[in-house]
């Protein structure tokens, strides 16, 4: 049976894998493994109503207190956990999926997401059918739960960003900014928090109908935010995904600013104001050589982990480091928010280019991205393949030809029977070749 959380909460497509029953037994599970008072969020999906009403149920029916959150990026839940001491929190969102999919994610207390045995002990309280198959009795009368709403949500998270920016001593008048919310929960909260920094926003995709979420828009699909920067003549453009817990930039020649180039930005400018802690940062083994040279030029650490913002910020809490990140755009500034944040990402890299006296162009130039080729190869056996010694000598072959300006990194897809051969290298060509000569030899294992 496969394990029904995966790398962000549990996920599938609404009313079918992730059903009211689900939704209902993880709001009890929210209460009994971790507390009485728990915030709920939720982006902007037609399907969020009906989820939030099971989870609410659950919540209630084993005797906790729902803090109603309403539509808000995922990012501010976790921020709306510390500031009201709330014993967990829960959103609703698959992020930046399709729209018929949903999603549910846990945080703790500290605002933070759950390790894998919390979450291995709630599925397992899940699948024995919740309160009602476990023996102990079920709340009742006076010791059922309640629901609160919070009319200031959107307000004390809107207000977290742009206090970060103000005290700092900085403020955004005269930038011209370009924003796609993606018809997703940060539709209210990142025009207005620009807005009040100083910024002159221009923004689109901020109505949504709950089918139109991440539909050609927002982080995966820039080509709406590229036209609207060139149209408004923007100094920066600033598309999130469904529930803004990543961001993606554009500058104002329309180059595209991913994770790994906002990191550099961000902590070479943390290193010139003292703030980077161990003189470190942490990405995945997925980030562009690029970047791991870029730091290494500037006299700083890089951490490499598996794929996946969870264990970013493992590593971070673990070694007490202040800043990690993912290529897609997920960005953790522990200084200021214990999750993925695209709004604060958006704006502390804002502030990096005030502080600079350059414009996005000049920062983005702080790495420069090698060319990168991926391959992904359908296989029986992904195990088989990563042991094979034939496929041990073709990776070794290649990483010793390409030096210190390439490198090769081979891994099984986790929900695939795929494996992901992944070449960077200076020459494009260099890159090509390669991965071929890896992915070839993959593909005779099955012949």
């Amino acid at each position: 049976m496969a394990r029904m959380f995966g790398t962000d909460g549990v996920r599938g497509i609404a009313n079918v894998e992730l059903t009211n029953e689900m939704a209902y037994r993880l709001g009890q599970a929210a209460v009994v493994f971790l507390g009485k008072t728990i915030v709920v969020g939720k982006d902007t999906r037609l399907s969020g109503d009906m989820l939030e009403a099971a989870m609410v149920a659950g919540i209630e029916s084993a005797g906790g207190t729902a803090l109603l959150a309403d539509v808000i990026p995922t990012p501010a839940v976790a921020l709306l956990v510390r500031k009201l001491s709330a014993a967990g929190g829960a959103v609703i969102s698959a992020s930046h999926n399709p729209p018929e999919y949903n999603g549910i994610k846990l945080f703790d207390s500290k605002g933070f997401k759950l390790p894998d045995e919390v979450e291995d002990k709630i599925e397992d309280f899940v699948r024995a059918g919740g309160l009602e198959g476990a023996e102990e009795e079920v709340p009742s009368g006076s010791d059922l739960g309640f629901t609160v709403r919070l009319n200031d949500a959107s307000e004390i998270y809107i207000m977290h960003a742009v206090d970060s920016v103000k005290d700092a001593g900085v403020t955004f008048e005269g930038m011209k900014v370009a924003i796609d919310t993606g018809h997703g929960a940060s539709s209210a909260t990142s025009p207005e928090a620009l807005r009040r920094l100083g910024a002159d926003v221009h923004v689109i995709n901020d109505d949504y109908d709950g089918f139109d979420i991440n539909v050609n828009c927002g982080s995966t699909h820039l080509e709406p935010i590229k036209e609207l920067v060139a149209k408004v003549g923007a100094d920066i453009g600033i598309a999130h995904d469904g529930d803004a817990d990543r961001v993606m930039l554009i500058s104002p020649t329309g180059r595209e600013i991913d994770g790994d180039m906002i990191e550099a930005v961000c902590a070479l400018d943390m290193k010139d104001r003292g703030c980077l802690a161990g003189n470190t940062v942490v990405t995945t083994v997925m980030c562009n050589l690029g970047f791991v040279h870029a730091m290494r030029n500037a006299g700083i650490q890089v951490v490499q982990t598996k794929v996946g913002d969870r264990y970013v910020l493992e590593e971070m809490r673990a070694q007490g480091y202040s800043i990690g990140g993912e290529q897609s755009g997920h960005m953790i500034l522990l200084e200021h928010n214990s999750t993925g944040d695209g709004l604060m990402t958006a704006v502390q890299f804002m502030a990096a280019v005030r502080r600079s006296g350059k414009n996005v162009d000049e920062m983005a130039n702080v790495m420069e991205r090698f060319p990168q080729e991926l391959i992904n190869v359908r296989v029986a056996d992904k195990t088989a393949v990563m042991e094979d010694e034939s496929v041990k000598t073709a990776v070794r072959a290649a990483d010793e030809a390409l030096g210190d300006d390439g490198r090769v990194l081979l891994r099984p897809s986790g929900t695939e029977p795929v494996i992901r051969v992944m070449v960077e290298a200076k020459d494009p060509e260099a890159a090509t070749r390669h991965a071929e000569d890896i992915a070839n030899v993959v593909r005779s294992l099955d012949q």
